[in-house]
């Protein structure tokens, strides 16, 4: 064979299996427990992973109106993932007592997701007008046939 012949088979060769590769999204970053691996919330609000890193839920508190908007989102906080959940439940702890906040799906005209079909939920309670943090249990959410139960969070102001 020829050396031309040789380059030409050798350049397919590798273009078909890099073509034939598949991209892995956690190439290129650690997530074992040593590891300082954090994602960035999308709205500023604190982050709860879900899983092995198979989903993210944000929490955003409006402290002047008392509201908690929580976004579902995948393992790395960057896509918006909708569930058909009416509502979810977060039991906080304020001061000792313990607060049921029932977080109701709601519909985003912005990105065009509807009540049965939203990655965002909201919940009002006068105590979250004046408490920036708090400890947190989510009761019970199901994401795609993925139930999780008592995970355990701590709520923290990302501002002063």
């Amino acid at each position: 064979m020829n050396n031309t012949l040789l380059a030409t088979l050798a350049t397919v060769l590798l273009c078909t299996l890099a073509a034939c590769t598949k991209k892995d999204p956690h190439a290129g970053h650690d997530h074992s427990a040593q590891a300082k691996h954090a994602h960035t919330a999308p709205h500023g609000g604190t982050l709860v992973e879900l899983g092995e890193h198979a989903f993210t839920l944000e929490l955003v508190r409006e402290a002047a109106t008392g509201k908690l908007t929580a976004y579902l989102l995948d393992g790395h906080a960057e896509s918006f993932v909708r569930v058909s959940a009416p509502s979810f439940e977060i039991t906080a702890t304020v001061a000792g007592a313990k607060q049921t906040l029932t977080l109701v799906a709601v519909a985003n005209t912005a990105t065009g997701e509807k009540v049965g079909a939203t990655s965002q939920f909201e919940a009002t309670a006068d105590w979250l007008k004046t408490t920036a943090s708090f400890e947190g249990v989510i009761t019970s959410l199901t994401i795609r046939d993925n139930s999780f139960k008592g995970v355990s969070f701590k709520f923290t102001p990302t501002t002063p």
